[in-house]
């Protein structure tokens, strides 16, 4: 019988037997990070080790020279590898710590002829300590899986000497280390995964603030549709009229015309239908919206009721129409009057107590309008709205080819400005100054 084959390793647990020792014995640079607050402790952690470098090479040379009377340039150059090890750890944590092995190891060789009754080897007192700081910056570092093989390696190698090498009468050491490390070790992959978490969520939050922004320019487009059905409805049963009624205004009309007439009013009645029928898409979205087919959508001459509207609210507001006022093009009208009425609602919301005011140019080929607000008198309530006002006025002009600006004036009020075309032209979505860069992508 043939003996059935062992089932391979999970992927998972071939990759990490790979990556370990890959990481293991890297000598990849990866500078310790900085603390994000307060900035102005930003290179705290790098002023704290690098002033831990010192000491650690001092603790070193006096237990070598003191404790196990080893005298000599040895006690110089273990001391200097000791703090050179922990400076190294502030760029290169993997090879700081292998530096440390190694350090350690040639301490234990320089003493182990000095170890006395009852004296550590091949740690020294000071040895476990001077030792953690390269655990902890392994620890901030690297995986968790990485740092408990550097402790379980470091705790290996020290059983193993102590084992095959250890003086008659010398006192050991490995559970004080293996205690010391442990705790360093625990430090740093807590200040780790804190470091991650706090990095997440500032990652999630800016998707969260970019997903609402989007969410609510999308918005913004399906409400402006919306608005706009009734002015292309209106303009398609003319055409499907006109068609209709056009045999009779011409003396004998011939087959040819009734026929090439006849189709532009089928034509024009199927483009309403299907018109209505992603209006109907649109409208179940948001079945409470105000632009409701049953009214008729606002126009520039409502603008009076408007600002009768907002004064009543209780701020002063000052109109000024410049240029012989005339009717224009539906969806410039709409898209004014959303302007104006959305620049005066953040008056309200956002510059409670100061004094608005709304100007209006007609100009030979554009419509010009302005509304300022002084710095307001008392503090704004908190607000509950997401914040996008400023992006629908812009998606608006937009699509008509135009231009809006905003933002604060020198007296501490603010300013919206807009410039509309009075005869928009429908290739502004294919590349004219003023469309909207959104608009095109989407497209």
């Amino acid at each position: 019988m043939k003996q059935l084959s062992e089932p391979p390793a999970p992927v998972e647990e071939r990759t990490v037997r790979r990556v370990v020792p890959r990481e293991l014995f890297t000598l990849k640079r990866d500078p310790l990070p900085r603390m994000s607050r307060p900035r102005w402790l930003a290179w705290l952690p790098h002023v704290l080790l690098g002033y831990a470098a010192i000491p650690c090479g001092v603790l070193t040379g006096m237990q070598l020279n003191d404790h196990y009377g080893v005298l000599g340039t040895a006690v110089l150059g273990l001391s200097l590898l000791t703090s050179a090890s922990v400076l190294l750890s502030m760029f290169r944590p993997i090879a700081a710590w292998w530096l440390g092995l190694v350090t350690a190891a040639l301490i234990a060789w320089a003493i182990h002829g000095h170890v006395g009754q009852g004296q550590s080897w091949p740690w020294t007192p000071a040895g476990p300590f001077t030792f953690a700081p390269l655990v902890l910056m392994v620890a901030l570092r690297v995986p968790p899986r990485v740092t408990v093989w550097v402790i379980g390696i470091t705790l290996l190698l020290s059983g193993l000497a102590e084992a095959v090498l250890r003086p008659p009468h010398s006192q050991t050491m490995i559970l004080a280390a293996a205690l010391v490390l442990g705790f360093v070790g625990i430090l740093g992959y807590a200040l780790r995964a804190t470091r991650l978490a706090r990095g997440k969520l500032v990652e999630q939050e800016t998707l969260t603030e970019e997903e609402r922004a989007r969410r609510t320019l999308l918005e913004e487009r399906s409400r402006i549709a919306r608005e706009l059905h009734d002015v292309v409805a209106h303009h398609m049963s003319v055409i499907s009229i006109q068609a209709q009624v056009a045999p009779h205004l011409v003396e004998n009309p011939s087959e040819e015309l009734k026929e090439n007439l006849t189709g532009i009013r089928e034509n024009a009645l199927e483009a309403l239908t299907e018109l209505r029928r992603v209006l109907g898409v649109l409208r179940s979205e948001q079945p409470d919206d105000p632009a409701n087919p049953h009214h008729p959508q606002p126009t520039l001459a409502e603008l009076d009721g408007l600002v009768d509207n907002v004064r009543g609210a209780g701020l002063d507001v000052t109109t000024t129409i410049a240029g012989i006022r005339r009717p224009l093009t539906p969806g410039v009208e709409l898209t004014a009057y959303r302007i104006v009425q959305e620049a005066l609602s953040n008056c309200l919301r956002h510059a409670p107590g100061s004094q608005a005011e709304v100007g209006i140019a007609y100009g030979p080929r554009d419509l010009h309008l302005c509304v300022a607000n002084s710095a307001p008198t008392r503090p704004a309530p908190p607000s509950q709205g997401a914040g996008h006002g400023l992006l629908g006025m812009r998606e608006r002009a937009g699509m008509l080819g135009g231009e809006l600006a905003a933002g604060p004036r020198p007296d501490g009020g603010y300013e919206v400005s807009a410039v509309l075309p009075m005869d928009p032209r429908t290739d502004s979505l294919d590349g004219a100054p003023g469309s909207s860069p959104d608009l095109k992508k989407d497209a």
